[in-house]
């Protein structure tokens, strides 16, 4: 298998994980994580160093001597609002925030890359190596895509790599289509009156409407595999009244996620939701206020890029899963298909390992040279380099 690192170089990569992974920030707040990275990588000398692109993201830029593409590379800053459990010596010193989706992960896979640019640039064109800021809460590629900065690197390919427990470790999972699910969030508050216990006739509890519209959720839910006609709305959250036994409740909140494959048929999906909730609102009596939140194109991988993607993999001879995508998740990443052709790809994580967001994942310091060698063999397939030497 073709090597980029040796151990003495992921010895420092993994060091570089592990104190990302101790100080986490989350969607918004990335601003010593975005420093981090500039003074990180600063001795690899890219071209130039585009900062608070997008909010807080960072973009390091590599040209080549001749004309030719510009090929981006994307990870993630943020982390989640999480409390880690865990007795790792490298768990997170921040309370309630920590790296529980691999995006520490995801970045020192970047920062290899970097690494290996500094004395390797490419033949032609330019490589992009994007920390994009906010991928979490889906504003954080849309805001890219929205600042002015981003139009002098606009790229013509665009690639991606999420690690994902539950698939075989350093197996991948790539095709050309469709990889990732649309998504949003739904809020719903509904608005009665308060009222003694003993006298619940004399408010307008939600109740029963809240019971109303979580039984009706039911007739959304249609197919079982990512494909035409699949959707899914989940209930997420249900809040009503105090925490008491004398009052009854006089608003509620509810919160699910709606999910179907194509972007472009969320808004009927959202438009039937909110049919039925407002219908079951005015018939109880209550007053009903909305918004929605996230809303996570679907990734569509175009077929060229998907097939970068898979050279690079029989190139390292890598295993492949070729019935894991597409999956139900969703990823902010397939909003860059709208300016170039673009290609996520998953990596397993190991089997029987906890899934991301939960309190005690933690990403596989294994995957760094792999998903770092997937990045450099799409740059060597696109914009060519010297190659490595085989170890």
């Amino acid at each position: 298998m073709t090597s980029y690192f040796d151990d003495a170089e992921i010895a420092v990569l993994q060091a570089w994980r592990h104190k990302l992974h101790q100080f986490p920030e989350i969607s918004g707040e990335e601003v010593e994580t975005a420093r981090e990275v500039v003074a990180f990588l600063a001795d690899t000398n890219p071209d130039k160093v585009v900062t608070e692109l997008g909010g807080h993201g960072v973009a390091l830029v590599y040209g080549g001597a001749e004309a030719g593409p510009t090929v981006m590379l994307r990870c993630e800053l943020d982390a989640l609002q999480i409390h880690e459990i865990s007795d790792l010596p490298y768990r997170s010193r921040i309370d309630g925030k920590a790296h529980m989706c691999g995006h520490d992960g995801h970045m020192t896979m970047m920062a290899a890359v970097a690494r290996h640019l500094a004395s390797n640039r490419p033949t032609r064109g330019r490589a992009i190596l994007l920390f994009q800021p906010a991928e979490e809460t889906a504003h954080g590629a849309e805001a890219v895509l929205a600042d002015p900065k981003f139009g002098e690197i606009t790229p013509d390919h665009s690639f991606a790599i999420h690690n994902m427990p539950g698939l075989p470790l350093a197996h991948v999972a790539v095709a050309a289509g469709q990889i990732t699910c649309a998504s949003m969030g739904l809020r719903v508050e509904l608005t009665g009156k308060t009222a003694h216990a003993s006298m619940p006739e004399s408010g307008v509890s939600p109740a029963n409407a809240v019971a109303r519209i979580i039984s009706g959720l039911e007739k959304f839910q249609t197919g079982e595999v990512v494909a035409q006609g699949f959707q899914r709305v989940t209930l997420t959250s249900v809040q009503m009244g105090k925490p008491v036994f004398g009052i009854t409740p006089g608003s509620a909140e509810i919160r699910m996620t709606l999910r179907r494959p194509e972007s472009d048929r969320m808004p009927a999906l959202l438009e039937d939701v909110l049919s039925m909730i407002c219908a079951i609102a005015a018939e109880e009596g209550l007053g009903l206020t909305h918004s929605t939140h996230n809303f996570f194109r679907a990734c569509i991988n175009d077929p060229e890029a998907a097939a970068a993607f898979e050279a690079a993999a029989e190139r390292m001879d890598l295993a492949r899963v070729t019935d894991y995508v597409p999956i139900r998740g969703a990823e902010d990443f397939g909003l860059f298909g709208s300016c170039s052709k673009s290609a996520l790809l998953f990596i397993g994580s190991g089997m029987d390992k906890p899934m991301v967001h939960n309190p005690d994942y933690d990403f596989p310091d294994e995957l760094i040279p792999v998903g770092a060698g997937l990045f450099l063999g799409v740059l060597d397939q696109l914009l060519g380099f010297v190659q490595p030497a085989e170890r």
